[in-house]
């Protein structure tokens, strides 16, 4: 059972959200919130496995609750790191998509979307996928291209160094956009050792999922996009990173 939190300040799309997540036996919405402080207490007592949160919420804003539950050590779903968190946008709020992967999201889901994208992007974040809808993704992208990436801290020049020739060669693949099949056939070896590699990448670094394991390439210079315009990700469909 996936246990959700959705937080939106429109009470409408709240209550949408959860009223649709209610459908499917495999989901439990324990919870609800109308701003960022609100979320960040209900996710401290229920500790869900993910959170639906709006970015333009009064108070607090989604990125702030984020970057707390992230590090608030609560989620039962997380690995004790918080719950995974799916940011609820539109093509209008893409200027937040940086900061809100810094912050610790998993992934990204139009407000628009429908009900059976809805369900299989809050289980994908749930098995600690990667979602990053194309164009977020390339928006991503063209972010790290404008900024020069920051000499990475010692702790993570360590943890980096630590990495295998392999698990680096397979960190820059899914900083690429390509999916376990995809590096599997790549590097001509089974999808299954590809999902091991990618565990102890994340085992090594310190991350959470995929998503902060894009980030962490990009940000520590391992990956250095050649342009925005030559570097759409691999997948070019709404689909998970798996």
């Amino acid at each position: 059972m996936i246990s959700v939190v959705v937080a939106d300040d429109h009470e409408v799309v709240r209550s949408g959200f959860a009223a649709l997540l209610g459908t499917q036996p495999d989901f439990a919405v324990v919870g609800t919130a109308a701003d960022g402080i609100e979320a960040v207490q209900v996710c401290g007592v229920v500790e869900p496995d993910v959170v639906l949160m709006d970015v333009r919420m009064p108070g607090m804003d989604g990125i702030e609750a984020t970057r707390r539950l992230s590090g608030s050590g609560s989620g039962s779903g997380s690995g004790g790191h918080g719950p995974r968190v799916l940011i609820l946008t539109t093509f209008d709020l893409d200027e937040y998509v940086f900061d809100a992967l810094r912050a610790g999201a998993s992934g990204f889901l139009l407000k628009d979307v429908t009900a059976e994208r809805l369900f299989d992007a809050v289980r994908v974040v749930a098995a600690g996928d990667a979602l990053l809808a194309p164009a977020v993704t390339r928006r991503l992208i063209g972010e790290f291209t404008r900024l020069k990436p920051s000499p990475p801290s010692a702790t993570d020049a360590a943890a980096l160094a630590s990495l295998t020739p392999r698990e680096t060669e397979v960190l820059k693949l899914v900083a690429e956009g390509l999916s376990n099949p995809e590096i599997a056939a790549r590097l001509v070896v089974t999808e299954e050792t590809v999902k091991t590699h990618v565990s102890r990448i994340l085992g090594k670094l310190g991350l959470r999922d995929r998503t902060q394991a894009v980030v962490m390439a990009y940000e520590s210079g391992l990956v250095v996009p050649r342009s925005a315009s030559d570097s759409t990700p691999a997948r070019n469909r709404s689909t998970p990173t798996r």
